[in-house]
């Protein structure tokens, strides 16, 4: 493997691979990064994706998709359309720790390396040109979508020498809300006053077996959807409350029997939400503009969780320029929510909705956002003098004036992917013409901490999204966790073939230790659960799943819930299923819902909870 420049730390988690290699590519020579501003430079690490060719980008400006579940790019900033090459940290381009997606922008000033490498985005497209025709456009992307939603193994790339370890891995006008009690969907309370599956069982606990969990209730749908169907945002627990959102409306049910408890309607149809609700339970919901086709990602309401109450509402200001079809999405960083796509970003108070801050407009453009309780994290790009060379960043902004705390520049041609963890700071990055992916850490200020060393396993970490034109949401992955000194992702195995959880050490980016999913199931990581590894376990036909425990210090993963296997078919049934954990209750529920009938509609399972 090529050898990263001598200001990068060592190898990252896998070198760049060969699409048609198992192991990982060579990583590329780093590059002096790009103007404007000179950041840290960080060795990238680009894995590799089998089985999907590159797709043409947009030039400068645009956010590229990753390479799972994401969206055709448009071209970058004030570029006309060309496919453009992903830039990772504005350092010479090299391989990334194991690639997922990360799109934060940041690194100090002087800074300049690759990240994590990507593959096209799922729904393909080279996103160039004046999208005439868009509303086609909008249902191709919205199909691919669906046709892709499976988890695509990719290969991680890492610097340093050839015996190194690579990783491959295998998501304006304000209208009123209105809020009061719906019809509830219809649930099975599993207490044999249900039809259970349909298939004849009444009582989706009367198979339980000793040590099983109980099924709470399984919900099936109750909204008249659209033809091609509705993409589900959630499911979060707030208290005692599960929330989940489709289409016009977003609604709470109990955790207990999965009652509906709250309902709020939205005058057109949902099309963004951050992957977290902030403070004290409240929710920003982005919504069309209107029910014509083609209309923008652009009203905000903001929803308190726990009661169901509608707050704020207002229009995000009318992007301008040539990128000024880009859709907006969502993250909560802090006491703030940021609306961003690829020609603007702003922020506004998550508690009365006042506008703080718009991005800065110079050569480099926050397009996506990442944050926490306490942290924002902003994804760039920036104009450069040659198309073929794009140049992406990531950095830590303050959240209530959106400005800088540092900035880190990735490689040209490397594109920010994903922020699996703002705290401690995780970002994947890909290379889209060679298919490199690449997993690094970066130090609080911004310097490069280690790239993920992922060795010759292949990793898929889950990052569903809804169809976004041309813009990126950066969080939301299932297997990927970080906390304290550790990243943790789970190896991606054939079916029958139990995979694992590899511990990786942020300060060096080597594996530490495994975990071995049990009885041949595949376990993949959510969060971090009281500084463990909250992960689930997926059914098989003849096991149930569950939900674990890993220790930090590793060993076999705890049971906490054990599903009933009798349930192991339903469990398994829900399409590019969400997750949510809290108050003793595992959550499963459907990330899109579609049919093609009425009656089909009618008895599409959305939502199924599990307790002791």
């Amino acid at each position: 493997m090529t050898q990263p420049p001598s200001n990068q730390p060592p190898g990252g988690f896998g070198a760049p691979q060969d699409p048609n290699q198992g192991g990982m590519p060579p990583v590329p020579p780093a590059q002096p990064p790009q103007p404007p501003a000179q950041p840290p430079q960080m060795p990238p690490v680009p894995p590799q994706m089998p089985g999907q060719p590159p797709q043409a980008q947009p030039g400068y400006g645009y956010p590229q998709q990753a390479p799972q579940h994401q969206q055709p790019v448009p071209p970058p900033y004030g570029y006309p359309q060309q496919a453009a090459q992903p830039g990772p940290y504005g350092q010479p381009q090299q391989p990334g720790p194991y690639g997922q997606q990360a799109n934060p922008y940041g690194g100090h000033p002087g800074q300049t390396q690759p990240m994590y490498p990507g593959a096209p985005a799922p729904g393909g497209g080279s996103g160039g040109g004046p999208f005439k025709g868009r509303t086609g456009l909008v249902a191709i992307v919205a199909a691919a979508v669906v046709l892709v939603a499976g988890v695509t193994t990719w290969a991680v790339v890492g610097g340093g020498d050839d015996d190194k370890p690579t990783v491959a891995q295998t998501p304006t006008s304000s209208s009123s809300a209105t809020d009061g009690p719906k019809p509830t969907e219809s649930v099975d309370q599993g207490d044999g006053s249900g039809d259970g599956d349909k298939g004849g069982e009444d009582d989706l606990n009367a198979a339980r077996q000793e040590g099983e969990a109980k099924v709470n209730f399984l919900a099936t749908n109750d909204v008249d959807l659209p033809r091609n169907g509705s993409e589900v945002f959630g499911p979060w627990i707030v208290g005692d409350t599960v929330v989940k959102a489709m289409y016009k409306g977003v609604s709470g049910y109990s955790l207990a029997d999965g009652a509906k408890k709250w309902s709020v309607d939205l005058p057109f149809k949902l099309c963004a939400a951050p992957a977290q609700p902030g403070a004290d339970g409240l929710m920003v919901f982005g919504y069309e503009e209107s029910a014509k086709d083609g209309a923008k990602c652009s009203m905000l309401q903001q929803i308190d969780l726990k009661t169901g109450k509608a707050g704020w509402k207002k229009a995000v200001p009318k992007p301008q320029g040539l990128f000024a079809f880009s859709d907006n999405t969502l993250a909560i960083g802090g006491n703030t929510v940021t609306a961003a796509g690829s020609s603007s970003a702003y922020g506004f108070s998550l508690t009365d909705g006042k506008q703080l801050f718009t991005g800065p407009t110079g050569d480099c453009k926050p397009y996506a956002y990442a944050g926490d309780a306490t942290k924002l994290i902003a994804a760039g790009q920036c104009r450069t003098g040659d198309v073929n060379k794009e140049q992406h960043t990531i950095s830590e902004v303050d959240p209530t004036t959106g400005k800088a705390k540092w900035t880190y520049r990735l490689a040209a041609t490397w594109e920010v992917d994903k922020v699996y963890s703002v705290n401690p700071l995780v970002v994947s990055a890909f290379q889209r013409e060679q298919k490199k992916w690449s997993v690094v850490a970066l130090k609080p200020d911004g310097k490069v901490r280690s790239e993920i060393q992922g060795g010759k396993d292949k990793y898929a970490p889950r990052c569903g999204g809804g169809l976004v034109i041309f813009g990126r949401n950066l969080q939301g992955c299932t297997g990927v966790a970080a906390g304290g000194d550790t990243f943790y992702m789970a190896t991606d195995t054939s079916y029958g073939t139990s995979n694992e959880v590899v511990a990786f050490d942020l300060n060096t980016g080597k594996p530490k230790w495994r975990s071995k999913a049990p009885d041949e199931q595949q376990m993949s990581p959510l969060r971090m659960e009281g500084g463990e590894v909250l992960a689930y376990v997926s059914p098989r036909y003849d096991k149930g799943g569950a939900v674990a425990t890993i220790a930090p210090a590793g060993g076999a993963p705890k049971i906490l819930l054990k599903h009933p296997v009798s349930v192991a078919q339903i469990e398994s049934g829900f399409f590019s299923a969400g997750y949510a954990y809290g108050n003793g209750t595992f959550v499963i529920a459907a990330g899109r819902v579609s049919a093609s009938n009425d009656a089909e509609e009618k008895e599409t399972k959305t939502m199924m909870g599990f307790s002791k």
